[in-house]
Formats: structure tokens, sequence, C-alpha cells
């Protein structure tokens, strides 16, 4: 057993490591950022240049203003994780918010949020299995 391994068995049952920061390059950094709030994450800090939110698991998704033009319909470079992906779909639509079909496969079912900027956000079906994470 290795010591991260050790100190984490001591602690808790979460992994030892996380992914600790994702960026997100967008043309308006407020208004990336109240979208993101909106649909769940946590404002940790906001300028008009940056924008520091938080997930679950303590990741943080970190915006920063783009000097290139963003084309609409391009992937986001990170999906999100949900407990529930058919009631979160259908809030989001309640929402007003962009949302395609529910997409099931082998281990998830996801579907596609329009995001700030055009940007397709994966929203995906959690497989913790109850495990904490």
């Amino acid at each position: 057993m290795s010591l991260p391994e050790t100190i984490a068995k001591q602690t808790d049952a979460r992994p030892p490591v996380a992914i600790g920061h994702v960026r997100l390059y967008v043309s308006n950094v407020p208004e990336a950022s109240d979208f993101f709030v909106k649909i769940g994450l946590r404002l940790i800090t906001q300028s008009e240049q940056l924008a520091v939110l938080e997930l679950r698991g303590g990741t943080h998704l970190v915006l920063r203003t783009s000097s290139d033009a963003i084309a609409p319909g391009i992937n986001a470079p990170f999906d999100l994780i949900v407990d529930d992906v058919v009631a979160t779909r259908d809030t989001f639509k309640k929402w007003g918010l962009t949302v395609s079909e529910i997409e099931t496969g082998r281990i998830h079912s996801s579907f596609n949020l329009t995001g700030p900027d055009g940007y397709l956000l994966t929203v995906t079906s959690s497989h913790t299995g109850g495990r904490e994470v």
C-alpha cells in the first residue's frame, strides 16, 4: 500500500487525488460565470477577466477571457456529472436552456447543454455506485 492510500484510508473513503483546476476561455467572464452558477457551481471569485467556480469534490473551473473568437458548437474540454441526469435535463429545459435529447450508452446516459459562447457541455449520469467522491 502506498503512502497516499494509507493516508486516505485513515481519513476517509475518497480517493486521495482529484483534478484541481480546469480552464475554459470565454468571451465574457461575468456572463459565463453567471451561467455556471445558475447550473449549480459555487462562485469563489470573479472579475472582468477571471472567475473561479467550484464543483463537487473541490475541482475549480477557471474562466478566463479569450483573445480569440470562439466558434459555437465546440465541445467543452470537460464534462459534468450529475446524480440524476433526467431531472437535471428537465430542469435545464424548464429554465429555457438549450439541451439535446438524452443518449444512453453502455456506462453513462448523457445530454448536451449549450453553454456560454455556444460551447457544448456534456452532462453525464454519475457512476460512483454510492462511493464517496
